[in-house]
């Protein structure tokens, strides 16, 4: 590392991974610096963060927030600011060197080519980006002046970690790990009638509510297997799902000699953030929990239901079709899944939407970030016109 702290803008920072981040700038005091905290809506935990942190500024992208906060924080030196032009403004100050981009959704996506285009370091959480215009992403990230983008989630963080010192074209395959959610072993027929409550259930990781429900769907998997094909150059069908239940292995790379390696971790998200924040220089040394024989005493590995889980079919439909097809699938989630945490629909209307929504929506084949955003907004309309007539 280097002399002197990295600044770190922390984008979602009261979210699971964003209070995360921000228990690791905790614990290495001499090495970052939390410049930047932004969330979405949940201003009484930004102030309680903003005071806890002491952040050169905070964004409350709700602006119907941004009076509460500015007058809560008026006794400090801290800036406050609100909506998503700020955010993407804020992301490219000199002063910032790294950007953890853990917003949800959609939402991640103008911050993050922000960022890139002011040759920033990125450590990547939120996965949508990469799903919604990962061709886009790779394009700019190629012709940037020097942005990075070291991925976050525990799955590609592993692929990133094995893949260290080998070669692309010597690698055959990459199996991307999944613990099979909170409806595993629940028989298919039941999924009909399983609740918000019962989704929320994660067995191994403790998330946010959007992001466990794409856990219980797989479709989280699916925008992982995305992710993972635009992170590392893979073509979708050289990435194949598993099922760990016990989310000790998190995620191995097959080579073309027959070898495999695999990176294991008791599953604790502060261990990826951890390992993308202290790159390039090195691993962060941490007194946290550590793996034992005992961890790795009974590991199993199975093959996912496609049948019982058919959003990872659409997954990979979506991204051999490429274009705009993913963007159109995590729009229709995005409206899915928030109906469904409201109790407005079934669990099994989730895949209903977002196969309906993807059929009818235009396509583009090679899109341009006007093309997202037009393709993204009109995905959300007809999924919610398709809730709204169910409601009739």
């Amino acid at each position: 590392m280097g002399e002197t702290k990295r600044n770190i803008a922390v984008l979602g920072s009261t979210g699971s991974i964003g209070r995360q981040t921000l228990d690791i700038i905790a614990e290495y005091p001499d090495l970052f610096n939390a410049w930047l905290l932004v969330a979405r809506s949940s201003a009484d935990l930004l102030i309680q963060q903003a005071r806890q942190m002491r952040p050169h500024m905070v964004i409350i992208a709700d602006e119907q927030y941004y009076e509460y906060v500015r007058d809560a924080l008026e006794d400090t030196d801290i800036e406050v600011a609100t909506g998503s032009a700020a955010i993407a403004q804020a992301v490219t100050a000199p002063e910032v060197d790294t950007v953890v981009t853990a917003m949800v959704g959609y939402s991640g996506l103008e911050s993050t080519i922000a960022a890139i285009g002011a040759g920033k370091r990125i450590a990547l959480a939120n996965k949508e980006t990469l799903v919604v215009a990962g061709e886009l992403i790779d394009r700019l990230l190629r012709d940037s002046a020097g942005s990075v983008l070291y991925p976050v989630d525990s799955e590609h963080g592993a692929f990133y970690q094995c893949l260290v010192g080998e070669r692309m074209e010597d690698v055959e395959k990459l199996w991307l790990t999944a613990s099979g959610g909170p409806f595993r072993t629940v028989p298919r027929e039941r999924l009909e009638t399983v609740t918000a409550a019962d989704a929320l259930k994660h067995p191994n990781w403790s998330m946010g509510a959007k992001i466990t429900i794409d856990s219980a769907t797989m479709m989280n998997k699916g925008f992982e297997m995305i992710e993972a094909r635009w992170l590392f150059g893979i073509m979708p069908d050289d990435i194949e799902i598993v099922v760990h239940p016990q989310s000790i292995i998190h995620s191995m790379v097959a080579f073309k000699d027959g070898s495999v390696k695999a990176q294991l971790g008791l599953p604790d998200m502060h261990l990826p953030i951890r390992y993308a924040l202290g790159l390039p220089d090195g691993r962060l040394a941490s007194d946290c929990r550590k793996m034992t024989i005992e961890n790795m005493a009974n590991l199993t590995l199975e093959r996912p239901d496609f049948d019982k889980f058919p959003l990872l079919g659409t997954a990979y439909e979506a991204a051999r079709r490429g274009g705009t097809a993913p963007c159109v699938m995590n729009a229709a989630n995005e409206i899915a899944v928030a109906a469904f945490l409201q109790d407005k629909i079934k669990f099994t209307d989730i895949y209903r939407i977002i196969e309906q929504t993807m059929a009818q929506a235009p396509h583009v084949a090679h899109p341009t970030h006007e093309d997202y955003v037009a393709s993204n907004a009109d995905a959300r309309a007809r999924a919610a016109s398709m809730l709204a007539a169910q409601a009739v």
